[in-house]
């Protein structure tokens, strides 16, 4: 039987969106070899037809091109959306702290005011919108005090141009000093079975402090579909190419843990994915589970994922298979 979509709060905001959330990063083709725009445009409608309200992009996903195909898709449909995009890695300014280069040009982790002043804009202007709202902090800047940057983006929320504050890849340390400032609504950080750290070090506070959690990598990117066999090969920059955690090994367990999730998905008529996702979002503290979805296809799968909920037996029943199964998985 499948439900409503869940929806939940984002932080303090009073911004409800659907409890899955569409990332873009693979739309933007980076490090996911190359992007379809028509494709990734029919899978982003796809998923506001399917109740998804909550859509995640950032510039830094192909330099604007996410952010672009985003604008593209959602004109029309504004009203529908929860739009996030993110701040903080540029590459108009030399200033903050070089964080990679991206064909040949470098990239810098800057949340200086008046650099995010003009990113904002830029974001705007792309998603052919006249606010985001939620805007996060992409990666920390150790150059720039966390009261600086908060100090800009309460600017740009007073103004009406952002509804909500974020913050990402952020250590106990930083989120503490967002925290502080009383306007930090929520941070975005990786989960996922495979990689559950955040359950002891940013979770506590985030619960003590009614910050929201928007997981990312629910699917460890893709690992934990369950359809990424041994024989799979990644092409060109695919980043999963060399990544220990694709290992055939790793492949191997993760195999083993969808027979026994199985059983659990056949009950409700679901895939093995969208079980992995509502257990993902029926953990302590996380509030939004962000997929990343490049066709019609898989962003329905994603969505429907939300409309499942599980028992208190079956989540049991999954951490156990995947404390036996992943216990060992290389990272």
């Amino acid at each position: 039987m499948l439900h409503e979509m869940l929806t939940r709060k984002i932080g303090r905001s009073g911004i409800e969106a659907s409890a899955i959330g569409l990332g873009t990063w693979a739309i933007g083709g980076w490090m996911w070899g190359g992007t379809d725009e028509s494709r990734s445009i029919a899978a982003i409608q796809a998923s506001i037809d399917e109740g998804i309200s909550l859509i995640d992009t950032a510039p830094a996903y192909g330099q604007g091109l996410a952010e672009e195909i985003v604008g593209k898709a959602i004109k029309g449909r504004r009203e529908k959306v929860v739009l996030a995009t993110k701040c903080g890695l540029v590459w108009h300014t030399g200033k903050g702290n070089h964080f990679f280069d991206y064909d040949g040009k470098p990239v810098h982790r800057y949340l200086g005011k008046e650099s995010i002043i003009h990113e904002v804009e830029q974001s705007l202007k792309r998603l052919g919108t006249d606010h985001i709202d939620h805007y996060i902090t992409h990666w920390q800047d150790p150059t720039t005090p966390i009261a600086e940057t908060v100090e800009a983006l309460e600017t740009l929320k007073s103004a009406g141009k952002i509804r909500s504050i974020g913050a990402s890849n952020t250590s106990p340390e930083e989120l503490k000093a967002y925290v502080a400032t009383g306007q930090l609504d929520a941070i975005q950080e990786e989960y996922s079975m495979v990689k559950r750290d955040i359950e002891e070090t940013l979770i506590p506070i985030c619960l003590e402090n009614g910050v929201s959690v928007l997981s990312y990598s629910s699917l460890a990117l893709g690992l934990l579909t369950g359809k990424i066999g041994p024989d799979r090969e990644f092409e060109g920059d695919d980043q999963r190419k060399n990544n220990p955690r694709f290992s055939i090994a790793n492949r191997r367990k993760v195999a083993l843990l969808m027979e026994a999730i199985a059983p659990i998905a056949d009950a409700h008529e679901a895939t093995n994915a969208q079980v992995v996702i509502a257990w993902t979002l029926q953990q302590p503290g996380i509030t939004f589970s962000l997929c990343g979805a490049r066709t019609g296809a898989q962003a329905v799968e994603n969505a429907r994922a939300g409309r499942i909920r599980l028992s208190d037996e079956e989540i049991g029943a999954i951490s156990k298979a995947a404390a036996i199964h992943l216990t060992e998985l290389a990272a």
